[in-house]
């Protein structure tokens, strides 16, 4: 009754596991777990097809761009569950995925979960900035916007979901997190530099917008305007959002986004000064 997406590039570390956790969750088989790759370079493709995924290629350019063309899939059920590699759906989420999609109503367009992000086997359930995502949805539905740090827009009531998805984005370990938010740092540069994100934000929409994301959208779009970005990010984390009470893990986290911040900043300025 569901169908399964996860993107994928150079995931032969995780994907087996991802694969594995939602296995039967289409029906009896796992008959409609789609897995788009960008052309990855190990065994991740192998590993798939093993696994009676159906495989897609595709040369990644951006992060919306490249989600919005796998939406376009010829999914077998009406509804995707949307996976990373790095994220396990639990047992009950899957039970419960299952239980609402048969008694959604026809207008329902997806359903939002909360994710928890874990480092050093401890969630980070106060350092965790964006909890929650829309992550169950008709694809007719959904697209994304935002070539990094992509959001998903959906047309439509979106309901809650009560069980979570835990997310393992240090699974491969802390040199290539740094090295994806590398990547990731100079994209936020040069969307700044282009002025491609939000051009108007709002305080009120930040605060009392009408959902999650609208209110994140807002919210982003008015952190890049304030100096000192990286120290408020850092304490912002630690001591307004509680970051210090994951302890260990907590505090790593929090410095590592204001490490990610610095690097936004600093591409900024090199982008601005006609750098490379």
């Amino acid at each position: 009754m569901i169908s399964v997406l996860i993107l994928t590039k150079n995931e032969q570390l995780d994907l087996p596991a991802a694969l594995a956790s939602v296995a039967g969750l289409a029906g009896d088989q796992p008959d409609d777990i789609h897995v788009f790759d960008s052309h990855s370079t190990d065994a991740t493709v192998e590993i798939a097809r093993a696994a009676g995924a159906h495989v897609h290629t595709r040369v990644f350019d951006d992060y919306a761009t490249h989600r919005n063309e796998a939406l376009t899939i010829d999914f077998k059920y009406p509804w995707l569950f949307l996976l990373d590699a790095d994220e396990r759906p639990t047992p009950e989420l899957l039970a419960e995925m299952q239980r609402v999609v048969r008694g959604a109503p026809a207008n329902t367009a997806g359903f939002r979960l909360r994710r928890r992000d874990f480092l050093f086997g401890t969630w980070l359930k106060h350092a965790q900035i964006s909890p929650y995502y829309i992550r169950l949805i008709r694809p007719e539905c959904a697209k994304y916007t935002r070539a990094i740090n992509e959001v998903l827009e959906v047309d439509g009531p979106v309901a809650e979901l009560a069980h979570p998805l835990d997310h393992y984005p240090f699974s491969k370990g802390i040199a290539h997190w740094i090295a994806k938010h590398n990547t990731y740092s100079t994209m936020e540069a040069e969307l700044i530099v282009r002025q491609q994100g939000l051009r108007n934000p709002s305080l009120r929409a930040a605060l009392f917008g009408p959902d999650f994301h609208t209110r994140r959208l807002h919210q982003k779009a008015l952190f890049y305007r304030l100096p000192g970005r990286p120290l408020i990010k850092w304490f912002y984390m630690m001591f307004v959002r509680g970051a210090v009470l994951d302890g260990a893990a907590g505090i790593t986290y929090a410095t590592l986004q204001a490490i990610y911040e610095y690097f936004i900043v600093l591409k900024t300025k090199e982008l601005r000064r006609g750098g490379a």
